[in-house]
């Protein structure tokens, strides 16, 4: 087995396990207790990554209470909420294993899956990804929001990124090395791991509901992702620009042609309605395209900072702790 060394000789665990989680006092008991179970049962080295990405609750509490108990995990705790990306790039970034498997702490995505992955990267895959299908326990609205999310991103970005598919993944080191790389601040892991072009598989399964606690994605975080997706993996909607300048022109010719032939051939028009509604088309497409031209410019001003993309406060290995530098 090609295991990697650090620098005392002994090898990196053949495993990591990467769980960001965000007041999942609820839950992580039995994410530990699953997550161990599957683990275990596959006969490799092995280690747990756990980031606490500011939780307000006993998340923090538990993990080191978890960690005093089990040597393999390790405790990641960011000096503030960063959010979900942020904090699993933070993990990511500590991780040591030859393969990875990511995983949301809620359960929704089962680690039981996580054998018949590791068969698929045995055949020559580098990124096993879960293709989520029925979602049990989430409301009509929600589903139609991801089905419409995940399709309109598939539109819109320039890397091909597989329909109905989180984090919830199994990747190589040669992948994740890419990954960390990568300098952007407006993470989109998912279209990130895409864009290397390995092989990819998927593994079609059955969401359940949330094991405990509430979720931490809701429509506005849904929809602030998307934009993510989007802005960094495509400048299409730039181009929207040139076809609603086209569209404009195409009204606009329109209008003054009726108003000629109304002027030549019928009583003058009053003018008032037609006026008022070319008037807010204009400049709700000026908006549009301004709000767009924004959120570009936005990102590379943020990006132009060099500020790092999270800090961590500490970082605890079983029952050794450790201060760590961002």
């Amino acid at each position: 087995m090609d295991l990697q060394q650090d620098l005392t000789g002994e090898p990196f665990p053949y495993l990591s396990v990467v769980v960001p989680c965000y007041n999942e006092q609820e839950v992580l008991e039995e994410l530990h207790r699953r997550v161990t179970d599957v683990c275990t049962s596959l006969g490799v080295t092995y280690e747990v990554v756990l980031v606490n990405d500011g939780s307000a609750d006993r998340t923090w509490l538990m993990m080191t209470d978890l960690a005093a108990r089990d040597p393999c995990l390790v405790l990641v705790n960011l000096s503030r909420n960063h959010g979900h990306q942020l904090a699993l790039s933070a993990g990511l970034s500590v991780c040591q294993g030859h393969r990875i498997f990511i995983l949301d702490a809620d359960l929704q995505d089962p680690p039981e899956l996580l054998p018949e992955m590791m068969s698929h990267m045995d055949r020559g895959a580098h990124i096993v990804y879960g293709k989520r299908g029925y979602r049990e326990g989430e409301s009509l609205f929600k589903r139609i929001s991801c089905h419409v999310f995940y399709r309109l991103l598939d539109l819109l970005t320039d890397t091909p990124i597989p329909l109905d598919t989180g984090d919830f993944r199994l990747i190589s080191r040669r992948v994740l090395d890419l990954v960390l790389a990568m300098p952007e601040r407006h993470r989109f892991l998912r279209g990130m791991m895409s864009w290397t072009g390995f092989r990819q598989v998927g593994v079609e399964y059955q969401r359940p509901a949330r094991f405990a606690g509430q979720t931490k994605y809701p429509f506005t975080s849904l929809l602030r992702l998307a934009l993510d997706g989007v802005t960094a993996f495509s400048v299409k909607p730039l181009t929207l620009g040139i076809w609603f300048g086209a569209a404009s022109g195409v009204i606009a010719v329109s209008l003054f042609v009726y108003s000629i032939v109304s002027w030549l051939f019928f009583d003058s028009p009053q003018g008032w309605a037609s006026l008022m509604a070319a008037v807010a088309f204009f400049g709700c497409v000026q908006m549009l395209m301004l709000g767009i031209f924004g959120e570009y410019l936005g990102r590379l001003y943020e990006q132009s900072k060099g500020r790092p993309l999270f800090v961590i406060d500490r970082i605890v290995r079983g029952d050794e702790q450790s201060d760590a530098a961002p």
